[in-house]
């Protein structure tokens, strides 16, 4: 498994804003938006391309685009849409999939309880959309699911992670092609299990719904 924590003052200064408690929803969801986009970058730098021939206004050249079967962009519901945006901004001739897990708030354990997939990824390389790494399990959860539909390597988008969840993904996927490009990486989980510093629950912050 690979790591990338992109280290660029922009991302941090963003990142700054949106751990600040008094960020008010419309600014959240557009920092949110501009923060995935300059995580794209990292996270697309391996998507495949192919050699194809245009024609300029002066000469006949070489470029490339991007190979088919299309990249697949799988935000995880609900957060992970407020990351949609930012991603296939940089990628608009993605396809998008959506799959739903929710974690249990006692055994922290996620379910899946809605999925809008291909039924057949082979040679698919996939992009999965997840604010907040904090134990693993929902992202795991969505990378076994994409690996099982026949996957050829899956991607990972979050603008934080706990180390203890890094690691329990790095145990579980050994020898599968997978890499995780983050924000930042926080310095631990609390007993509630949310990441620390942090910035609060990504979907309430991102929807308003903070009470």
């Amino acid at each position: 498994m690979r790591v990338h924590v992109a280290d660029h003052p922009l991302i941090t200064h963003k990142l700054t804003v949106l751990r600040d408690e008094n960020t008010p929803s419309p600014t959240f969801r557009a920092l949110t938006e501009e923060l995935v986009t300059l995580l794209a970058y990292e996270a697309t730098r391996d998507v495949r391309v192919e050699e194809v021939t245009i024609q300029t206004p002066v000469t006949q050249t070489t470029g490339v685009a991007i190979s088919e079967p299309r990249p697949l962009v799988v935000p995880i519901l609900r957060a992970g849409l407020g990351m949609l945006e930012g991603m296939v901004k940089l990628m608009p001739s993605a396809e998008v999939g959506f799959l739903g897990m929710v974690r249990n708030e006692e055994t922290l354990e996620p379910s899946v309880y809605a999925e809008r997939l291909p039924d057949d990824l082979s040679n698919r390389q996939c992009f999965v959309l997840d604010p907040m790494l904090a134990t693993g399990g929902s992202l795991l959860s969505a990378i076994e699911y994409l690996f099982a539909r026949g996957a050829q390597d899956v991607t990972c988008v979050c603008i934080l992670a706990a180390p203890e969840g890094l690691a329990a993904i790095e145990k579980a996927v050994e020898g599968r092609d997978v890499t995780i490009v983050l924000g930042a990486l926080d310095e631990k989980l609390n007993e509630h299990g949310y990441i620390v510093p942090g910035l609060g629950d990504a979907g309430d912050r991102l929807y308003g719904t903070v009470h």
